[in-house]
């Protein structure tokens, strides 16, 4: 009976060094892929900066708005900017940022605008391809093409983003919510939502195929 015992308890220490060997294991595996992961996602932006920083980009600030928070010793003054930087050929980004100071907090936008860059697809008239309206919270913004010479019909915000993607003749209607950051964000969700004629064909063209 104490030879089982024995026998037992070996068998068990035996169990308990080969799921601590395999968890090593997994570890290390665990911290290989994160290695390669770490690796690739360097390289990428490594890329897409070399990319940015090839783009000829004009930035323009959308809205600066002060923010106080009162505090027991009194009250602390903080900036929030909304920036959107374009190269007038296409390429159109939307960044915010907040500081202690307007300069900071704009700076802090335009970097962030950098690093969400869209590409808007145009066709030969300077316009978009097709009727869209853009989401984006309590805001809709309907963006309609226009013939050559019609110009940019639209105010605020929405203006400022059509001349820095270069589109020069639009019509846009903003419904609901006024809201600026909501209204710039809602025109680029409706740029990312855009289909040229070469991309309805490929969908068209796969639909068939399968």
């Amino acid at each position: 009976m104490g030879k089982e015992n024995m026998n037992a308890m070996q068998k068990n220490r035996n169990d308990k060094r080969s799921r601590f060997g395999n968890n090593r294991q997994k570890r290390e595996r665990d911290r290989e892929r994160e290695r390669r992961n770490e690796k690739k996602k360097i390289e990428f932006l490594g890329k897409k900066f070399a990319f940015i920083n090839e783009l000829e980009l004009k930035d323009k600030v959308i809205f600066v708005n002060r923010v106080t928070k009162v505090v027991k010793g009194g009250r602390i003054f903080r900036f929030a900017a909304l920036v959107a930087v374009g190269d007038g050929k296409g390429y159109i980004g939307l960044g915010s940022g907040k500081a202690s100071e307007v300069s900071e907090a704009v700076r802090k936008a335009t970097g962030n605008a950098k690093k969400n860059l869209v590409f808007v697809k145009m066709n030969d008239n300077e316009s978009i391809y097709h009727e869209i309206i853009g989401k984006f919270g309590a805001s809709r913004v309907l963006i309609k093409p226009a013939k050559e010479g019609t110009g940019i019909i639209a105010g605020g915000p929405v203006r400022i983003i059509m001349e820095l993607a270069g589109i020069k003749n639009v019509r846009s209607k903003s419904i609901g919510s006024r809201n600026k950051h909501n209204i710039t964000k809602a025109v680029i969700e409706a740029f990312k939502n855009l289909k040229s004629p070469e991309d309805i064909l490929k969908l068209h063209t796969k639909k068939n195929e399968d």
